[in-house]
This record gives C-alpha cells, sequence and structure tokens, in this order.
C-alpha cells in the first residue's frame, strides 16, 4: 500500500523527478498518477504544467482514497505542482461538428512553442541541488528531452500514454501480429487534423534529436503482452528500454465507491448503491468530444428504447484554457436528451466531472459505453467491464480494434467509417443488446472478468507491472 513520503526522503543529494505532461485531460491524467505512484516510493516528484491544467488535474483526482486513506492527500504531498507558462492563446468552444478536438490546437502549439525556456528554467534550479535530474516527459512534450539532454546530470524517459500496441501499428501496419487478428491500424491522417499530425510529427523530431534512456508505458502484459514483445524490438527514438508500469491509475475493489477515503461522494454513486448487481451502463465520451445535439437524440432513443439502467455523462469537451464549460451549447444538449428520455427513470444524467474509476469499480455497473480513449479502455477492463466502442479520433480507433478483436471484451457501436454520420438510435440499441442481452455479450463480461483478474495479478507483488515499476525507480535513482 503507498505510503506519504517524509522529508527525509528528500536530501540536497536525491535524484529529482520532473514529469512533464501534455495539457489534455487524458494525458494530465495518466502522469498525475504516475507522479503519485513514484511519490509513493519516496521520490521527489515535480509535476509541471500550465496553470489552468494543474489546478484541474488535481480537481479531478480520484481513486486514491482507498489506497491512501485520505483520499490521496498525503501523497499529494510528495508532488510539486510548478506551473509553466505558455504565451497567450485562443480558446475557442468545441464544435460538436467536428470529431476531432481542432479547438485545442492553438492549446497545443503555445504549449510546445513556449513551455520550454520556463522548463529549461525549473530543470537548471533542480539541476543545482540534486545528483541527478529525471524528465518523465509526455512523448507530445518532446521537447522536455531535450532540455534534459543540455543538463550535466539530467536524463530524459518518454511516458507514452497510448497503448503500446498503438507504436506497432504505426510502425507496420501490416504486421503479422495485426494480420492474425484481423486488426486494421487506421493511418492518423484519417483519425486526427493535418495540424495535430505535423505537431505530433515535429515532437517525433524533438525525441530523434535528443533520444533518452527509454519509454514508459501504461500497460501491461495482462492487456498487451505480445505487443510489447514486439515493441522490445523495434528501435525508439525515446531509447531501449520499455518500462510497462501500468494501469497507472488505481485498480480499486468493487466496495471502493461505498463510503470512506476522506473524499466527498458523488450523488451518482448513491444512485448506483442502489441499483442490481451488473444492471448499469456507463456512457462518456471524455473530454475532447461533444455530440451533437441529433446525436444526443438518438443516444437518449437508444438509451430509452434498450429498458437497461445508465449512468450518462453528458458535458461539455474541455476548453484549451479550462474554463467553465459552454452553458448554452451544454444546456441545449441537456434539453434534448431530457426530452427524449420523457422521463425516463432508469437512469441518471451527469453534466458535470463525474468518478470514473467507482463507477466502473462498482458492483452494479455491468458495461461501459465509451469513446475508447485508453485512459478509459484500461480503467475499463481493469475493473472487468465489457465496452461498446465508439471511437472519436486519434488512437481511440485503434483502441477500439484492440478490445473488439484481440481482446474480445467489447463490441463496435459504429464502424469508424461512418463517423461523419448520426448513428440511428436502434443501432445503439442492437448494440446494447448485444453486451447486455445475448450470449455474445456473456462472454464478453466472462473475458472482461478474467482480463480484470490478470491485471490485479500484474500490479500485485511479484507481478509484471510492479516488477517494471520497482525496476523504473531503481533505474532513475541509481
Amino acid at each position: 500500500m503507498p505510503t506519504a513520503p517524509s522529508a527525509a526522503m528528500e536530501p540536497e543529494s536525491a535524484v529529482a523527478v520532473v514529469t512533464v505532461p501534455f495539457p489534455a485531460q487524458g494525458h494530465l491524467n495518466q502522469l498525475l498518477h504516475l507522479s503519485l505512484l513514484l511519490a509513493s516510493r519516496g521520490l521527489p516528484v515535480h509535476f509541471a504544467a500550465p496553470e489552468p491544467h494543474l489546478r484541474e488535474a488535481r480537481a479531478r483526482l480520484h481513486g486514491w482514497g482507498v489506497a491512501a486513506g485520505d483520499g490521496g492527500g498525503s501523497l499529494l504531498l510528495g508532488v510539486h505542482f510548478r506551473a509553466l507558462e505558455v504565451p497567450a492563446h485562443a480558446s475557442p468552444a468545441p464544435d460538436p461538428a467536428s470529431p476531432f478536438p481542432a479547438h485545442m490546437l492553438p492549446l497545443f502549439e503555445a504549449f510546445c512553442a513556449g513551455a520550454r525556456a520556463p522548463l529549461a528554467a525549473l530543470l537548471e534550479e533542480l539541476a543545482a541541488s540534486h545528483r541527478r535530474v529525471v524528465v518523465l516527459h509526455d512523448r507530445m512534450a518532446a521537447f522536455a528531452a531535450g532540455e534534459a539532454a543540455r543538463l550535466p546530470n539530467g536524463e530524459a524517459l518518454g511516458v507514452h500514454c497510448l497503448a503500446a500496441s498503438y507504436n506497432v501499428g504505426w510502425a507496420d501496419p501490416g504486421h503479422a501480429l495485426l494480420r492474425q487478428h484481423g486488426l486494421v491500424f487506421h493511418p492518423p491522417d484519417a483519425c486526427a487534423t493535418k495540424e495535430f499530425v505535423a505537431l505530433a510529427k515535429r515532437m517525433g523530431q524533438e525525441r530523434r534529436r535528443a533520444p533518452g534512456a527509454g519509454m514508459v508505458v501504461n500497460t501491461c502484459r495482462a492487456l498487451e503482452g505480445e505487443f510489447l514483445d514486439v515493441l522490445a524490438g523495434i528501435p525508439s527514438s525515446d531509447g531501449p528500454k520499455v518500462f510497462a508500469v501500468g494501469p497507472l491509475s488505481p485498480v480499486l475493489l468493487p466496495d471502493a465507491s461505498s463510503g470512506g477515503g476522506g473524499a466527498r461522494r458523488h450523488e451518482c454513486l448513491d444512485w448506483l448503491n442502489k441499483q442490481p448487481p451488473s444492471s448499469v451502463i456507463y456512457v462518456s465520451f471524455g473530454t475532447t468530444s461533444s455530440l451533437r445535439p441529433e446525436q444526443v437524440r438518438e443516444l437518449a432513443a437508444a438509451l430509452r428504447g434498450s429498458g437497461q439502467r445508465f449512468i450518462w455523462v453528458l458535458r461539455d469537451a474541455d476548453r484549451a484554457d479550462m474554463r467553465g464549460e459552454a452553458l448554452w451549447e451544454s444546456r441545449e444538449r441537456l434539453a434534448v436528451a431530457e426530452t427524449e428520455l420523457g422521463g425516463c427513470g432508469a437512469g441518471v444524467v451527469v453534466t458535470g466531472w463525474a468518478p470514473q474509476l467507482e463507477i466502473l469499480a462498482h458492483g452494479a455497473t455491468a458495461a461501459f459505453m465509451s469513446h475508447c480513449g485508453w485512459n478509459s479502455t484500461v480503467e475499463s477492463l481493469s475493473h472487468g467491464k465489457p465496452m461498446l466502442a465508439w471511437p472519436m479520433h486519434s488512437d481511440q480507433p485503434w483502441d477500439a480494434e484492440l478490445v473488439c478483436k484481440y481482446l474480445r471484451a467489447g463490441v463496435l457501436v459504429r464502424p469508424w467509417e461512418r463517423r461523419h454520420d448520426v448513428t440511428p438510435a436502434a443501432a445503439i440499441r442492437d448494440a446494447i443488446g448485444r453486451v447486455m442481452a445475448s450470449d455474445e455479450g456473456a462472454e464478453m463480461r466472462r473475458r472482461a472478468a478474467a482480463l480484470e483478474e490478470a491485471v490485479r495479478g500484474a500490479v500485485a507483488e511479484g507481478g509484471s507491472s510492479r516488477q517494471d515499476l520497482e525496476d523504473l525507480v531503481a533505474y532513475m535513482t541509481r
């Protein structure tokens, strides 16, 4: 069980760890979880990001109360939150008509161009008082590797916030492992804007100019063992080492949401406590996509028509500056949903932040309708919940392929080729029925339960992820 670090654990000569996330929630979340894992092992960790993202990353952190006994507050004492000032940038409202969050691109460009100088100053400050400075940077923040390389006592490792298998597909879309399972790797140009792909390629060039010691991956052998073996043989711009330390987020026990832990409970958990076992579909599409009103209407009709209980997180995508949601847009979609649900008493609609880990760990939750971001994918399977895969952009189509075809723990709601269409209620309802009320769904649930058991073994004492985490700590503190 993680424990809070003491002041005695941070001598002048200690190794300082700096984690540098990319400023999007899925990336911030993973790097903060990694920071807490390292802090629990006595390492002083500096989490460096723009101020609004520091604030939101802390506010949205959950799942650590069971481990630390106080909502995770004691572990947070071991993390120093360091603000990186970035140039002023536009922060337009999200566009529900665009699957890719193009409204975030001004932030991404400003961050990759402007955070280098304040990060360099932070690293120089730490290098003067520590034996070694180790920078764990998001691979989309690869400029940090160059700044670490400037230090005589600096070192960098890339943190891969996507599936390990994604890199295999990127390197070789026709690899035998993909062909064996009928997996299709959609090219990045088909899943993101050309501007974002260009930015990703620039970060790849940064990594090649300043290669690090290796790569930290938020996965485990229970989910992607074959792909990790392949990845180990592919030359990486991050360096030769691969540490598969996932899942980075806590794997909670089924009764984790029953109370305690020092954190204020979300009201949807009280509702969940009153539902029968394995009876609720959790619906959430992450923080970077907003559904069009017409799609909200079809999804609401499908949920009502399915007769299943549900928790539906219906909120706007995050803005670049992390201001509050665009209330007119949110209210419009909520009104559409409420009209179509027609007072349906079988579910709960959440319009703000939802405690996803606790929902997925709850015994009443049966399945997860998801955009298939890698965080959500790992969290769902880690808690034994099959997925109704509805990818929106970027790596999500690949994650859906992995879940449905390779792990066989999910069903595709909408083919990627139909991503620009409104998915009709009948198709959504059919997917719900396949997971919740068919022999096929029963097999998916058995597969998901087996994956949960294997993932728990990976993070337990003697497991592959636990060992890779200990190896990572040993390498950084050598």
